[in-house]
């Protein structure tokens, strides 16, 4: 098959890739920066370079792919950041509509059933709502629990301060998983085919934030090391201390008071997997270690 990637070499897309061409499909994957040619190609795949809010270069790309796989890359700088979500979904649109793209694979994320309250998710509600009025184009959904990966954040913190923590308590419930359990996933539904419009949830482990931080604080040397809740205020006062943007910083404490109202978690806990993915927080701790 001719596969289209979005996401550069991120987290996902990267081992994604990877994947696939070993599967032996035709790859390309979509990156905004040039001096990624190499190791794309390395891989084996063609790399294809441009930018997502560029329609005509979306265009050219997806013309004779059989399925794209689809996500919103990262831009802490937009000024309305739902919208940007939004936009750069409906380029996505256009493009599998005129290129004739039949087969879908988005990554939305966990709470993408609600309308608004949750940070940069709302933008991925409004993808998906998008998505699902393509005409004869089959769509799978991806709603990702929160990644190990954002963890990363709290390095500085622990670092500095001693402690790690969000605008929300120790002993709340964390749906969290794997990057690459999510390439999994996003393989096997590339690969196994799919019909019309439907959504699959992911998650690789559930863990509170007290036994997040005594995990990955016994796998840095740190056994003492405690989650700590903040407000939303003192949330949003120290990422701009750490210099985000205030729109993505704002964007962020909003999700963080989503997940703590419970609200983001309550249709995944109606359709949640009956087995988590396979990489467990601990396997992600040796990761966490080795960047801190």
């Amino acid at each position: 098959m001719k596969i289209i990637i979005t996401g550069s070499l991120g987290n996902i897309s990267k081992p994604l890739a990877e994947q696939l061409v070993k599967s032996g499909h035709q790859v390309t994957v979509i990156s905004s920066k040039s001096d990624k040619v190499t190791e794309i190609e390395a891989m084996g795949a063609k790399a294809a370079i441009g930018s997502v809010s560029d329609i005509e270069f979306l265009n050219a790309t997806f013309a004779g792919a059989d399925v794209v796989y689809t996500m919103v890359p990262p831009n802490p700088g937009a000024a309305n950041y739902r919208q940007y979500i939004a936009s750069v979904g409906h380029k996505y649109a256009d493009a599998i509509q005129k290129a004739g793209v039949k087969r879908v694979v988005n990554l939305s994320s966990i709470g993408a059933h609600l309308n608004g309250g949750t940070g940069p998710i709302a933008g991925l509600y409004d993808t998906e709502q998008l998505f699902n009025t393509l005409e004869g184009v089959a769509v799978k959904h991806l709603r990702p629990a929160s990644f190990y990966v954002n963890f990363y954040s709290n390095i500085d913190m622990i670092k500095h301060l001693g402690f790690m923590g969000g605008n929300y308590a120790g002993d709340f419930p964390l749906v969290i998983v794997h990057p690459k359990d999510i390439a999994d996933v996003a393989a096997e539904e590339i690969q196994q085919g799919f019909t019309g419009k439907s959504i699959r949830y992911i998650a690789s482990d559930e863990k509170t934030g007290n036994e997040v931080a005594t995990i990955l604080g016994k796998a840095i040397g740190k056994p003492e090391l405690k989650w700590v809740e903040f407000s939303d205020e003192q949330a949003l006062g120290g990422m701009l201390q750490a210099g985000l943007p205030e729109e993505f910083a704002k964007n962020l404490v909003e999700m963080g008071t989503a997940i703590r109202s419970g609200k983001v978690v309550e249709d995944y806990l109606l359709q949640k997997p009956k087995t988590l993915a396979k990489r467990k927080l601990e396997e992600f701790a040796v990761e966490f270690a080795s960047r801190f």
